[in-house]
């Protein structure tokens, strides 16, 4: 049966589904109803050489799964160090129609997500970006921020000077100002983002003016983290995709939690998020990446897809 399954590569993902696009798609998932803490919960499993992923999900209109790996050590192999392939069934008969890139929907998805909460928590005029790691992500949450906020200064701090310089070029040919900085220009932030493999925090949050948005998205683990308890405890918003998904997985909030500096019940959701307006305070998202997530972009993918005559 999969033999005859069509497979939805890079190039169609990102063809069919542009960054702005899969931000409009998770937005309206999260605004018509769809409630993440009711999701499907993933499995982790620990292998020999990092860990197997399991990542079931439904909405009204589809059911799917995407099957990841991460292997810390692929960075010495020029490997990805997450890579996955995607599952879509119908969802009356849960037949499989399709076979996506699951690496590229990873890319796809998870800076569409920040954008979301960025567009409810960041000001309006917020121009310079500072983006803490250099890989896939970095550069899809530059591509994904600019089609909710104005971008017009991006800053990479990345531990690998020549993957943070051929991001930086990347960003330029895209049309956006962009250059190699330090963790000092932090201070000058409009908007942070950690799309790093750290696992304590990156920079003291005393570094940050009043009114930064900060992003994290690097581990889904207890015991890592990318922010410490100085930038969790001054937000203004601290929002999650699921209360309870990130007391289990979102070390960034476990332990800020356990350091008194932000209470269980103090956590946003991100679908209640969604229904409010930008702050002028400073404001936390914290993301461990989701099912649903997938799915929603998966299933706009194969829809277009189709639309194009190829059903």
């Amino acid at each position: 049966m999969t033999a005859t399954l069509p497979y939805l590569d890079e190039a169609d993902v990102f063809g069919l589904v542009p960054f702005v696009d899969a931000v409009a798609a998770l937005a309206k998932a999260l605004s018509g109803g769809l409630d993440p803490q009711a999701s499907l919960q993933r499995s982790i499993h620990d292998v020999e050489h990092g860990q197997l992923l399991l990542m079931p999900a439904e909405t009204a209109a589809a059911v799917g799964v995407k099957l990841s790996t991460v292997a810390p050590g692929n960075s010495d192999r020029a490997l990805p160090r997450i890579q996955a392939l995607y599952v879509l069934y119908d969802r009356v008969t849960l037949t499989p129609v399709a076979l996506l890139d699951g690496t590229a929907l990873t890319t796809l998805r998870t800076p569409a997500v920040s954008a979301v909460a960025v567009d409810h928590l960041a000001a309006p005029e917020a121009r310079h970006l500072v983006v803490l790691g250099s890989g896939p992500q970095a550069w899809g949450h530059v591509e994904a921020l600019r089609a909710v906020r104005p971008l017009s200064d991006v800053t990479v701090v990345g531990r690998d000077p020549d993957r943070a310089a051929a991001l930086v070029a990347r960003v330029r040919d895209s049309g956006l100002d962009a250059r190699v900085g330090s963790h000092d220009d932090i201070a000058d932030a409009d908007v942070v983002v950690c799309a790093t493999t750290a696992r304590q925090p990156l920079f003291d949050g005393s570094q940050l003016r009043p009114g930064t948005c900060a992003v994290a998205v690097g581990s889904h683990e207890p015991e890592a983290r990318e922010l410490d308890d100085v930038t969790i405890g001054a937000a203004e918003r601290v929002v999650v995709e699921s209360r309870d998904v990130a007391l289990r997985e979102a070390g960034d909030i476990i332990q800020a939690v356990r350091a008194g500096v932000v209470g269980e019940d103090n956590l946003i959701e991100l679908r209640d998020a969604v229904h409010l307006t930008p702050t002028t305070g400073s404001s936390v998202f914290k993301s461990v990446g989701m099912g649903w997530q997938d799915l929603v972009v998966a299933d706009l993918a194969h829809q277009r897809w189709a639309e194009r005559g190829h059903a």
